[in-house]
């Protein structure tokens, strides 16, 4: 017996030593580094949840134990790890609940696949290894390997290790709550988790959590209305007051319109005007732009939902809480919405997508949104795309047929296009393409990506056409914008994108900027906005052309109307940690403090090293955000 638990404490050791091991390659792979000074922090958390596992599991067969314990850690650390290439942030417990959605995204999750990704599961492999072999071996003398899952051992424990491992899971909470503690004031999430390690973190997301339920029942709606309103008065979006000299810049220029929305996947604004030789890669999107609005300061702010959340955005102006998808953690609510004030005026609100409608759970997100009808994968022929299936040609052919119906019976509509055609890994048919790429770029992601840019251009031409051959385009307005960015950095450098096709390229900044157009046809407006932006703001601004106040509608919305402000602020935290902001200049990303973050101009792409007259934005955003994850929590839930 003395022997059999001789071995089981070396299980415990060695098994510990590679989950360390494991931790640090996980570091190395967030932080570009180990960053030694968070490591204690992992090492204590981990220890202490091994020690719970020894004391939970007094079984004979301890190397089955150790060896699960080993498997499960490296699977949570090779998925945190995918998690973190995609996304650029450290996953909570809450990111288990979305991944029933991964077999649909098998084609982007593959992309984010890399061969020392697996260097976790290198142990796993060379056990197993060693126990067929010696098996095969064995055989014939029925031995076991001594440190195996097989080997059987007493099962007993000595008091004395017991009592000691018992203080050292103690001491190792203590210590671990000590880091939760000094992570506390931290915003930036990546800053926090780095210093008190991936475990602790999840405590710390499910502390804050609980802090913020609590708050929330002791809330109520209109005072967090009242709140919002009181706040966004602060801020100095317009040196002139609107409301008080007469009526808003170009309200109701679309007024009585029908209003198309199609928001594009993966679609960032550097193709936008670019041309490849001679070639245009967005032309369609080009022409609109002379006659129509363009924002080509607008940026992301997508949390986990991705698709999904920028949807839940534009039809709501609230921001994600970065916590959940919107869609599954409030599509039981009563949303205010696009649809419900646009119904209001007499509006048909329907949405188009070719995927399953529970795909990011859109069968709840529709419904809360209040659209009369959704039209998911069955209302389409198939015509084998991608992995999603129908291609955007045949969504926007069914839509279109949809809409004339309702037009004909001389109601209006608002149609909301959901693109799939450019979503990763972005391979589009031959019979499919519409460009030619040079060599250099052909077959690489980067023309992969322009060729299914140029595809999404095209059929937005088709839509066009259709609409003029049914009569619609004259009383119908457009809105066009990107979902979120395309090309990752880890496929595609910042400086092949410089190189191949002649533009600046910041990593952050120009991929997290999409493009945001409106057209009114037989107008010519031709107008080009400065204003920074984001998702929040393309409700307030699209309204204002219809005709629509939302301050006599009684809505609260947390972004603004682009046409009607003198300057911007806007928050993201996801794809960056929280704190992150856009304004008119700069982009912002937060370290420990205000004081330790840095920025970029958003204009030249170069750094900001003076930020400090910034202070107010970051101040005002970090409320807004905070006011806004109240708000969302507190609607009524549909019955």
């Amino acid at each position: 017996m003395g022997n059999d638990r001789t071995v089981n404490r070396w299980k415990f050791v060695v098994t510990f030593l590679l989950i360390l091991l494991k931790v640090g390659l996980m570091r190395f792979f967030f932080y570009e580094g180990i960053r030694w000074g968070g490591l204690p922090a992992e090492a204590l958390s981990m220890l202490a949840l091994l020690c719970l596992v020894d004391l939970l599991f007094p079984i004979k067969r301890k190397g089955i134990v150790y060896t699960s314990f080993n498997i499960i850690i490296s699977l949570i650390l090779f998925a945190a790890t995918l998690y973190f290439a995609h996304f650029g942030t450290i996953p909570t417990y809450a990111v288990l609940s979305e991944l029933n959605q991964v077999p649909q995204i098998r084609g982007s999750v593959n992309a984010l696949l890399r061969p020392e990704q697996f260097l976790y599961f290198v142990d796993i492999v060379v056990l197993w290894l060693v126990l067929l072999v010696r098996k095969i071996v064995s055989s014939r003398r029925s031995r076991r390997l001594s440190f195996s899952m097989d080997r059987r051992d007493s099962g007993g424990r000595s008091r004395g290790w017991m009592i000691g491992v018992s203080v050292v899971l103690v001491l190792c909470v203590g210590a671990s709550a000590l880091y939760v503690r000094s992570g506390k004031g931290i915003d930036n999430e990546l800053v926090r988790g780095e210093k008190i390690g991936l475990l602790n973190y999840q405590v710390d997301a499910a502390l804050r959590n609980q802090e913020e339920e609590r708050m929330i029942r002791e809330g109520n709606l209109q005072e967090k209305v009242d709140e919002i309103h009181a706040l966004q008065n602060t801020y100095p979006y317009r040196d002139r007051d609107t409301t008080a000299s007469g009526t808003p810049d170009y309200f109701g220029a679309a007024k009585g319109k029908n209003l198309i929305v199609i928001q594009m996947e993966s679609f960032q604004n550097f193709p936008i005007g670019l041309k490849i030789g001679d070639q245009e890669v967005t032309p369609v999107l080009n022409s609109l732009i002379q006659d129509g609005i363009y924002f080509p300061y607008v940026y992301q702010q997508i949390g986990q939902g991705n698709t999904s959340d920028a949807e839940f955005m534009s039809n709501t102006s609230i921001y994600p809480t970065a916590a959940v998808a919107m869609s599954t953690g409030y599509g039981n609510r009563e949303l205010p919405s696009l649809p419900r004030l646009l119904q209001q005026h007499g509006y048909v609100a329907n949405t188009f997508h070719i995927n399953d409608v529970t795909f990011w759970d859109r069968n709840k997100l529709y419904p809360a949104l209040h659209f009369d009808k959704y039209y998911d994968k069955p209302a389409y022929n198939n015509d084998h795309f991608n992995d999603f299936g129908a291609s955007d040609e045949e969504m926007y052919r069914v839509g279109v047929d949809k809409l004339q119906a309702i037009h004909n019976e001389g109601k209006p509509f608002y149609a909301q296009f959901v693109t799939t055609s450019s979503h990763s890994p972005f391979i589009v048919p031959k019979d499919k393409l519409h460009i030619q790429l040079p060599e250099d770029i052909d077959g690489t992601n980067l023309g992969n990506y322009i060729a299914a840019i140029n595809y999404t251009d095209y059929a937005i031409g088709a839509l066009i056409d259709q609409l003029k051959e049914t009569g619609m385009w004259d009383d119908t307005m457009l809105v066009i914008y990107g979902d979120h960015f395309g090309v990752q950095p880890n496929d595609t450098s910042a400086s092949e994108i410089e190189q191949k096709l002649g533009i600046a390229y910041d990593n952050r900044v120009s991929r997290f900027n999409i493009p945001l157009i409106m057209h009114i046809p037989g107008q010519q407006l031709g107008i080009r906005s400065e204003r920074a932006g984001g998702q929040v703001d393309i409700m307030p601004t699209a309204v204002n052309l219809l005709g629509i106040s939302l301050q006599d509608e009684g809505f609260t919305a947390l972004g603004q109307d682009l046409l009607n402000i003198d300057r911007n602020v806007i928050g993201m935290r996801y794809y960056l940690p929280t704190g992150s902001f856009f304004n008119d200049e700069i982009m912002f990303v937060p370290g420990q403090s205000f004081e330790e973050g840095s920025a970029v101009s958003i204009k030249t792409l170069e750094p900001v090293v003076d930020f400090s007259k910034y202070r107010n934005d970051y101040d005002y955003i970090m409320k807004l955000m905070g006011l806004s994850d109240q708000y969302v929590k507190l609607l009524p839930k549909r019955g």
